[in-house]
């Protein structure tokens, strides 16, 4: 089984779209596991105050370091990363959820306020990750989205497998442009070759479509895909007939 667990102020927040559709599905199977430690019952005090204001002064609070770490030390590990949801962490993409999705699951820390003391990030040796240049009130919607992203590469969880080594990223492109009926809406008809039943030009036509979509709306990825073997550049006035 694949086991999550995620260290957070607000419990009460999972497992939100966790909880749905496949995702669910898979964990009612025992595909994968969900768990959360909540941070406030290690926290200090009568209060239970798991936060202090910064050493140097500044804006907002920080999470201690010694109830960060009493809670992860509660958690058996078992050979799991633990990852500190950042914005300044490493770019979370395609190929991290593929890495993940291979081994034997995943231990969260959620954040809030200002971050967490930077002595308990070294000396538990988290793993910082970031869902994008933005900055969110806590760690826990990033830590469902990396979750999905994860789980539902498990085997058993999609209904077609298949349909995963087509999607973006997984060729260093992104997916090619979809139709489906009606053949023709407001004025717009799908492209005649999606029709033709002709599976070689088909073929051609939705790589075509995604080397012209990544080039257009994601040049970085283009650039990257350009250096690979497979590289071809896509056929000009293809994409859309």
């Amino acid at each position: 089984m694949f086991a999550t667990t995620l260290i957070t102020l607000v419990p009460e927040a999972f497992p939100g779209p966790l909880g749905v559709s496949i995702l669910e599905r898979a964990r009612e199977k025992g595909v994968w596991s969900l768990e959360t430690v909540d941070l406030r019952t290690f926290g200090i005090g009568r209060h239970r105050n798991v936060d202090d204001t910064p050493a140097g002064g500044g804006a907002g609070m920080v999470i201690r370091p010694d109830v960060a770490a009493s809670a992860i030390d509660s958690i058996p590990r078992d050979g799991r990363p633990l990852v500190y949801l950042s914005p300044r962490g490493k770019p979370f993409n395609q190929q991290k959820a593929r890495d993940w999705a291979a081994g034997p699951g995943l231990i969260f820390f959620c954040g809030r306020f200002e971050g967490l003391d930077e002595r308990v990030i070294e000396g538990r040796q988290m793993e910082e990750v970031s869902l994008g240049d933005f900055v969110l009130a806590g760690g826990e919607v990033a830590a469902m989205a990396l979750i999905e992203a994860v789980v539902r590469l498990l085997p058993g969880v999609a209904g077609n497998e298949a349909s995963l080594l087509e999607e973006s990223f997984e060729h260093g492109l992104l997916e090619q442009a979809q139709y489906t009926m009606p053949r023709e809406w407001e004025g717009r008809p799908t492209p005649e070759v999606l029709l033709s039943g002709d599976h070689k030009r088909i073929e051609e036509w939705r790589k075509n479509s995604a080397k012209a979509l990544t080039k257009q709306r994601r040049p970085d990825l283009y650039a990257a895909y350009s250096k690979t073997p497979e590289f071809q550049p896509p056929e000009t006035g293809d994409e859309h007939d």
